[in-house]
């Protein structure tokens, strides 16, 4: 993959090398399997109890309120099946513009009759319309509210304390996937009244197939994955001890280099605003991508053109990795349900350009100057 350009960071990220030499002897030399009670296994076992004090420290929860999973996508269902199946609800409040984790879970709570879906309303950038939403919580007092911390397409971020004290005041159990947030802003669960709270490793330089829910004490659900008492009896299966190890190492990185990163990476995604703007007429941008917006994601709106068909696959041949939305309607021809749900111009090209910590200024300026070329309007730099 020489010489190609990666901006597609909010599918997923490249490892860090730190993470990668912290995951090795792991890999190479212990092998015990962490429920074993001899040494081979106690010494695996308090590495796993390690890597779950880390994580818990830098989120300021208890290590018992860190359940490891595959992903974000398990940890989502994890908390709204098992909030309607042990907690009791019936009535669950989202958005049009969620994950499809939460998207078909709750559609299919809906169509087996366990729970009720309730569309809150959206603004005209895409936020969530907060009235709106305490009037359905008004309604449907004691609800799952499931809402995104970051849109993963249009970068949108959600006030969460806002929402957070709403679901205090009307007894709403809260669950926040924070799979684009996690290891890109500082969390303190102890000030956030959050329930449950969803994590994936690969979003912020870890490895994949690993990541967690964070399940606050007293938001007690039962296990989604039966077969053994592992995760204290709260997720079956042998843990993926190296990718948890790694998933701890790379948040332990994210948190040290953070400010530094953040800087770097914002700048990156105003430099392509900038510079889209003088190189394209008509361009814009979806969501608030220059408002209340996560700094790792700009969803970029290109004038109707014959350049738009063929776009993506144009980028793609001349070795720029982009996305037409979330990666995982990467193979589906339907189009994106968040781009639909803003009521964009169906005539206009959307495409997703996701920035990360390697990511330089050099590479911006290329890919706009491709992109310009495509579009047969010179770049100015």
């Amino acid at each position: 993959m020489e010489n190609r350009i990666y901006l597609d960071n909010a599918a997923t990220t490249a490892i860090d090398p730190e993470v990668v030499e912290t995951m090795i002897p792991v890999l190479r030399d212990l092998y015990g399997n962490p429920s074993s009670t001899h040494g081979h296994g106690r010494k695996v076992k308090a590495l796993l109890e390690e890597a779950r004090s880390k994580i818990a420290r830098l989120l300021n929860c208890t290590p018992g309120e860190i359940i490891f999973t595959s992903g974000g996508t398990e940890a989502d269902n994890m908390a709204i099946r098992g909030a309607v199946k042990h907690l009791g609800v019936k009535h669950i409040i989202t958005s049009p513009i969620e994950h499809h984790a939460v998207v078909h879970t709750v559609e299919e709570m809906q169509h087996s009759g366990k729970a009720e879906m309730h569309l809150v309303r959206l603004d005209e950038k895409g936020h969530v319309d907060l009235q709106h939403l305490e009037e359905l919580l008004a309604t449907y007092p004691d609800a799952l509210v499931t809402l995104m911390h970051g849109n993963n397409e249009i970068g949108n971020l959600l006030d969460l304390e806002k929402v957070a004290a709403l679901c205090v005041k009307y007894d709403a159990w809260f669950h926040t996937d924070s799979v684009q947030t996690m290891g890109h802003y500082r969390f303190d669960l102890q000030q956030l009244p959050v329930d449950f709270l969803a994590c994936g490793a690969h979003k912020f330089n870890g490895p994949k197939g690993v990541g967690f829910i964070y399940i606050r004490k007293g938001s007690r659900i039962k296990p989604f994955i039966t077969g053994g008492a592992q995760e204290r009896e709260m997720r079956g299966g042998t843990e993926n001890v190296y990718g948890i190890v790694g998933l701890a190492k790379a948040l332990e990185i994210c948190y040290r280099d953070l400010d530094a990163k953040r800087a770097h990476v914002e700048g990156l995604k105003q430099l392509m605003i900038d510079e889209l703007r003088n190189a394209i007429p008509g361009i814009a941008f979806n969501g608030d991508a220059e408002g209340r917006c996560l700094y790792t994601v700009l969803s970029v709106s290109f004038p109707p053109s014959d350049a738009g068909d063929m776009l993506l696959f144009n980028l793609d041949l001349a070795g720029i990795s982009a996305s037409g939305g979330s990666a995982c309607s990467s193979g589906s021809n339907t189009g994106s349900h968040v781009i639909r749900a803003l009521d964009t111009d169906p005539l206009r090209t959307t495409v997703r350009f996701s920035f990360g910590k390697f990511n330089t200024a050099d590479e911006i300026r290329q890919v706009v100057g491709k992109l310009a070329e495509m579009y047969a309007v010179p770049a100015t730099h």
